[in-house]
């Protein structure tokens, strides 16, 4: 289920970045960290595949739950790692002009 949920994440992210307009929302960024992720859980999936063999295609729904809500994790970290780094960099200047008006 996690290389499923991030996978899914990485091609929606994809398509968004592929028809934006310009690139001020830095969605390069959160791609890379879908598509890293995606990576990661194929290659646990080989893995646990090569350990488990036809047993890897049966798991337990309590397994499927944990894998669930570990993908939806990976998703939401990378969001606010996301969500913080434009905040940062603030490529609008919303924070900037936001910061100026509570200021007068």
């Amino acid at each position: 289920m996690t290389l499923l949920i991030t996978v899914f994440a990485a091609v929606i992210t994809t398509v968004l970045w592929y028809n934006r307009k310009d690139d001020s929302m830095k969605l390069g960024i959160l791609l890379f960290m879908f598509w890293g992720a995606s990576l990661m859980w194929l290659v646990d999936a080989l893995f646990e595949y090569a350990e488990l063999k036809s047993a890897y295609f049966t798991p337990a729904l309590e397994d499927m739950i944990n894998d669930s809500f570990l993908g939806l994790s990976v998703i939401a970290l990378a969001l606010v790692i996301w969500v913080v780094r434009l905040l940062i960099t603030d490529p609008k200047g919303s924070v900037r002009a936001a910061l100026v008006r509570s200021k007068n």
